[in-house]
Order: structure tokens, then sequence, then C-alpha cells
């Protein structure tokens, strides 16, 4: 991909050395543009659309640099890469650095430029494979050049040096790390501590709005905007993971952009430990949006060369350009793709969880009864959750022990095997809940070991959550036992799906053994857990679950296959959920499951048809007591579920795509087939309108040029007890409705008028 990297030469208008550096994707319709003056650290002076004169970026730098004013440093606030005091930044300290316990103040100076289309991203951790997706697109796995720089630079005087990297994935998703090496040895100094490395991107001055979400358990991704005025807007998470308030992105972009429309620029940190997301503006400069890893004092302290670890890697930071959400999405969604080859070649297996159907209740012949009913209904996969090991018939004790309870499961005829066994026969795929890295401390493995256990000192544990603790993974004794466990009864089952739990935040995480705070070391255990098991037993895929929607990063989904992506399964309060989680997340990589009526979570009564329309885009799943269900339900679900599995090999790589729209009570999505030959919608009527009956709603992603017809997806043709027209529907037939892309965007289709918490499916058929 060299072709996709320029590089140019010239000088300021004072005279100072210019070197530009131009990566673009054209297929993805993004470029990216850095100028480094003279040996500073480089400026992004482009990211957008492709440039037409490239060889123009060098001007950029006269044209952007900021004059000198009054009352301030003899060089105006520009921030490069990693801005500093050095070069006048005076906003949030964004690269801190101390040496015993002293604050350092870098000059960074450039020693070396690497640009070219050398650089490797590793988009699978097994190479030498290739899948081919329904459409015939062959994905191989491997790793694959990219367009890309990598730039050097040291402050000597201070011992630190600082290798950053830039990156232009194929989808149009840009990405930025760096390394923090200590360069001076033990005689020369004392350890470097990293105290914290925000990276970031600046934005153009029309960028005067930002959208984040926030949330609690089981009302995750909550969208707020706000003006992105002078001054810092950041959104830390300090419990180990993500967590439920956690803003997947953090966008910046014209006031008022949409899914649709509207330049926008967001950001992603990729780590699934402690985090930061910002936007800051100086009244110097434009926006500034970015974020890294946050660590405790102490955790990451690197020795000199040769003396131990003495360098750092920061998270990647992900950032992605769109016209609107939609587009800034389908960039994340093509990188995500790319990590799973196998995975995306074909849709995803229906799920039945048993969770919600039989909680702690576990016996053989419930959930034998339980897998018949869920072949019959089309599952494809039965996995069994929390309540099958230890002294685990509550959430009060045994967890940690992960060895299978005799008195619930007893070996025989009845044992956990036997139903694995028996699933398999059926058909169906095994899966098993583990919650890996907790323990209650009423368990053999707490009493046994009380330093594994993460904790502020030897005499106190930290506040609990659901009566347990976290397990010190960073132990090698606590690693090994947790990975052997889980290896052996994987092996033993046949276990081919792990339902992963993290259930308690991560606080006061000072590890016995290091006697330091361990997040960071925690998180890349549990990542080595994950890519241990998986290339131990070649197919096995594993869930992130975190409570619901805790952990959802693009660092768990290198490694992950499918995320949980709430404890509530309500449809009305999933709308939004899964809206927002898939500006991140590909929606067959989001569990979406039909639950029962009312919601466990809420209390809500739902229709079984806005259920099962609410889970149909995603991974789709049953977390519901079938054993308690009438004959009409079970046949109706069938019906859905067969409706699924018609589409879900392109819903793998379609397109997902949401609709604004002035009215707050209703919802558009849909997910549009790569070629735009074809789409599936949903409507979603939440609650009552102003407009009665609704207004017409637009369908975006569609070929304006092209003619589609039309028409009501088979399981929504009937409408009887959702709507509430009295008349007909004109289009609500087989036949359907022509119209042109371009009518469908602009001016849209009238929808049934419907009850309020009621959905229908609709699809557009390109007929030329």
């Amino acid at each position: 991909m060299a072709e996709n990297t320029s590089t140019f030469t010239g000088a300021a208008a004072d005279g100072t050395a210019l070197t530009a550096v131009y990566l673009t994707q054209p297929a993805a319709n993004v470029a990216i543009g850095l100028v480094f003056a003279g040996s500073d650290l480089p400026h992004i002076v482009h990211w957008g659309r492709p440039l037409a004169k490239p060889d123009t970026l060098l001007a950029a730098y006269d044209a952007l640099k900021p004059q000198r004013v009054s009352g301030a440093l003899d060089d105006t606030a520009w921030p490069s890469i990693l801005p500093t005091q050095a070069e006048s930044w005076i906003g949030e300290q964004r690269v801190v650095l101390r040496r015993a316990g002293v604050e350092l103040f870098p000059k960074f100076t450039v020693t070396n430029i690497e640009a070219g289309g050398v650089l490797e991203a590793t988009l699978d951790a097994v190479s030498g494979e290739s899948y081919t997706d329904v459409a015939g697109h062959a994905r191989a796995t491997g790793p694959v050049r990219v367009p890309g720089v990598i730039v050097t630079a040291r402050d000597e005087e201070q011992g630190v040096e600082v290798e950053w990297h830039l990156e232009l994935l194929p989808g149009g998703l840009v990405r930025q790390k760096a390394t923090v090496t200590n360069l001076f040895g033990a005689d020369a100094g004392a350890p470097l501590e990293i105290g914290k490395i925000e990276l970031g991107f600046p934005l153009p001055e029309s960028a005067g709005e930002i959208l984040t979400t926030t949330g609690h358990h089981l009302r995750e991704r909550s969208p707020q905007r706000q003006p992105l005025t002078v001054g810092r807007f950041e959104k830390p998470q300090l419990a180990g993971r993500p967590d439920f308030d956690a803003s997947l992105l953090l966008t910046a972009g014209v006031p008022g952009f949409g899914f649709e429309h509207g330049d926008a620029y967001s950001v992603h940190v990729g780590w699934s430990g402690n985090s930061v997301l910002s936007a800051e503006r100086l009244p110097y400069t434009t926006g500034v949006i970015g974020g890294g890893e946050l660590l405790f004092g102490g955790e990451v302290t690197l020795a000199g060369p040769g003396e131990g670890q003495n360098s750092y890697d920061t998270p990647w930071l992900f950032g992605s350009y769109g016209d609107g959400l939609n587009e800034i999405a389908a960039r994340f969604h093509s990188y995500v793709r790319s990590l799973h080859p196998r995975l995306f070649s074909h849709g995803r297996p229906v799920i039945l969880n048993t969770w919600e159907a039989v909680y702690f209740d576990h016996n053989f012949d419930t959930l034998k009864a339980l897998a018949d009913k869920a072949a019959d209904s089309g599952v494809e996969r039965f996995v069994v959750d929390d309540g099958w090991f230890g002294s685990r018939r509550d959430d009060t004790s045994g967890l940690g022990d992960w060895q299978i309870a005799q008195d619930v499961w007893p070996d025989g005829p009845k044992s956990l095997k036997a139903l694995a066994d028996y699933v398999h026969a059926k058909g169906m795929e095994f899966g098993l809940w583990f919650e890996p890295e907790m323990v209650n401390p009423d368990s053999d493995v707490a009493r046994n070991h009380p330093d594994w256990i993460l904790s502020p000192t030897a005499g106190r544990l930290p506040l609990q959550g659901r009566t347990q603790q976290v397990l010190d993974l960073t132990n090698p004794d606590a690693f090994d036992y947790i990975y052997g466990c889980m290896d052996q009864l994987v092996g033993e089952l046949g276990i081919d799906y792990i339902k992963w739990d993290h259930n308690k935040l991560v606080t006061e995480p000072g590890s016995r053994r290091s006697g330091r705070p361990a997040v960071h070391a925690q998180t890349l255990a549990v990542y080595n857990i994950f890519k241990g098991l998986k290339t131990a037993h070649p197919g096995l895929e594993i869930e992130s679950c975190s409570s619901g929607g805790g952990r959802v990063d693009l660092g768990i989904l290198e490694h992950a296959d499918r995320i949980w992506v709430s404890d509530c399964v309500d449809p009305v309060e999933r709308a939004d959920i899964q809206r927002y989680t898939s500006l991140l997340v590909p929606p067959a990589m989001m569990g979406e499951h039909v639950g029962a009526s009312p919601a466990h979570s809420t209390q809500r009564a739902t229709s079984q048809e806005l259920r099962m329309a609410m889970a149909f885009f995603g991974h789709m799943g049953i977390e519901w007591n079938l054993l308690k269900e009438p004959d009409e339900a079970l046949a109706k679900l069938a019906v859905w579920v067969a409706e699924f599995k018609k589409h879900r090999d392109w819903f793998a790589i379609d397109t997902c795509v949401h609709a604004d729209s002035n009215d707050p009570a209703v919802r558009l999505d849909g997910m549009v087939m790569p070629n735009r030959d074809a789409a599936i919608y949903r409507f979603t009527q939440l609650t009552t309108s102003q407009t009665y009956p609704a207004a017409p709603v637009h369908l975006p992603g569609l070929d304006p040029e092209r003619t589609y017809r039309v028409s009501p997806l088979d399981p929504s043709l009937d409408l009887t007890g959702l709507t509430n027209g009295q008349s007909t529907l004109g289009w609500w037939n087989e036949e359907g409705v022509v119209l042109t892309g371009e009518a469908l965007q602009r001016y849209g289709i009238r929808p049934p008028s419907l009850h309020p918490q009621q959905a229908v499916l609709l699809k557009a058929v390109a007929l030329s």
C-alpha cells in the first residue's frame, strides 16, 4: 500500500524545514495528513476526505500556525500529537512522567520518521486461513499492510523516548498509539513512572457539539449532547473496566449532526481497563478529542535498559470520521469484522441462555426439557448459566470454586457432562457460564488463598459487590488455577462457548504479591486467558459479559466473539441501548435476546412481536423459560427464528443504519446489503407521537438512482393486535409499493399506525 502514503518536503515562510506525510484510503473515502516543522513533533493538519492535491499539505503549516498574542508565551498553543508545556500547552496534562515522585517536563525532539506502506496491523491471531462470506468476499487471516507513519522522538536530558504510531486502516479507521521507553539506567536516575499518556486528534473549528453516552446497570448507552465550550469535558472510568457509564465513542461534530448527516469525528480507547475519553479547548485553540489509559500511582514503573520492563505501550486510540454517525460506525464495524474473518463468514447461531429461565434452580431433568423446547424453536446453541459449580446455589457463595457441584450435577446419567452430550446429540452447541476474575469470600479458593484477592492492605478488603471480590490474576498461581480449571472443563465437557461474566467493580485494586495497583496487568492477564483458551481449543467462542454491557471496547473485542449488550432485555429499553452500542459493535456481535413478558428487569409487559423484532438484527437469542409458554407463543417464536436464519448471513456483513427523526417517539433502524440490492428495516413506535398517525419515515442507505419494491417482511404482514389504524394502509401487503431510492430517502414511506410499544419489519428489494 505504498501508493497510499506520500511524503513531501519544503520550507515554511520563516525558512523552517517542513516534512508532510499524507495517508489515504481512497476506497474508504478518507485521508489524514501530518506536518513536521524542523525537529518538533508533528501536527495533524487534515483528517477527512482525500485531498485533490496532497502536495498542498505543506502549506497547511503556514495556513494554520497561530500568531503570537499578548499575555501568552512566545509560541501560541497549537497542539502537536503529544502536547506538553514545552510547546505552550497549558491545558490538562497529556504526558505525565515522574522520577522518584518528581514531575518531568519533557520536550521531545524527533529523531526519525518512517512513513510508507510498511506497517503491519495484525488482524487475527491465526494466519494462513481464508473465509468467504455470503457475498463471495474472501476474508483472510494474518497481518495486513496499511499506510502509516512511525515517529521516534527523545528528550535526551530527561532520559525518555517516545515512539508514536499512526495507521490508516482499510475501512477508513485511523488509530494511534505510543511506546514510552526509559533511557536511563539505575546509575543515571530513578525508574520512570508513567502517570498518563493521553493521545488525541485536533478538530476543525466547525465541530462545536459533542455527543457521549451515560448509563447504569440495565440502562447502558443513554445519549447526551452538549456544546464543545472552552474547557475540558471528560469521561473517566476507574472501575477496572469501561463500565455502564462508559461512552463507547466521544463524538464531536457540526451542531446538530445526526446518524445520516453532519461532519463528525469520533474517538475510542481500545482498552478494557481504566481509561478516559476527553474533549478540550483552550482559549488559544480549536478542540482536541482523545483519550488513553488511566494509571494509578506506581502501577507502571519502567526500569532502565537491561534491568526489566523499560517500555510502556499505550492502548490504541481509534478515530473515525464521517458524514453522520452511520458512516462513523461503518468504519468501526469494518475493523471489528477484520479481526474475526471466520466469525463474519456466516450468520450467528441462535442461542438460548438459561439465566432468566431457571436462575440458580439447576437440575438435569428441567434443563433437558428446556433443551428440547429450544431445539424445537430453532435454537442452535444452548448455554447453561450461573449455578453449576461449588456451593453456588445463590450469589453469596462458591464463586471461584470451578468444580462441578455434585449435589446438583452428580456423576452419572444426570451429570453436567450428560447434559452437554444430550445437547450435542440434539445438534446444538453447548455453552457454559464462568466468572473467572471474581471470587466469593465464602468459597474454598478464598479461604485457602486470601492473598489471591485484590485488596488495599493485607487486613482490609475493598467494598463488596454482589457478595464478591476480585481475584488477582497477576499472581501466577491464581492465573494458573483459573486457566487450568477452564481449560480442563472445556476439554472434558466439549464446551463450544463460554459466557464470561464480570460482576464487580474493580476498586482499591492492590496486588498483595507486587504491592502495587494491578488494573493494567490484570487486564493483560484477562486477554491472555482468552487467547490461551482459544488457541488450545480451536473454534471455541467466548462472550464478554460484564453485568451486561459493562465491558464493551475494542480491546476485549480483539479476543471476544460476542458482547452481552445489557442485562435488560426489555425491548423498549433495548431500542436505544442497542442503537448506541451499534456505533462501535457490529450487530452480529451484539447479544440480542427475546425475553419474557413482563420483563424481569423492568416488569414492563410488551408484545411478543416487539420482543422478537428488537432481537432480529443482532446475534439473536432467547432469555426465556420456554417450558412455561403456550404452544401458540412457541410456534410464533419458531417462525421468527426461521425468518432470522434466512437473513443472518447477510446481517453479518450488512451496513447497519439508523434514521434521524424529528419524532422522539419512533425509531427506524436497518440493515443494508453492501451492494445496496436490498435492505430490511425495523420501524418501532415506542410511545404515542404528536403526529397521528406517525409521519412518513425515510429509509437510509439505499441507492438513490435505483428502484425498490418496499413491502412487509413476512412475520410482520399480519398487523392484528398491533395497529390502531382504522383503514387499510395501501402498501402493507405482499405486493408492496415501488419507489426510487431517492424518494425513499428524501420523503420516505408512511409506516403502519401502531399502538405504543410495537414494532414491524419491512424490506426494500431493488428492481433495477
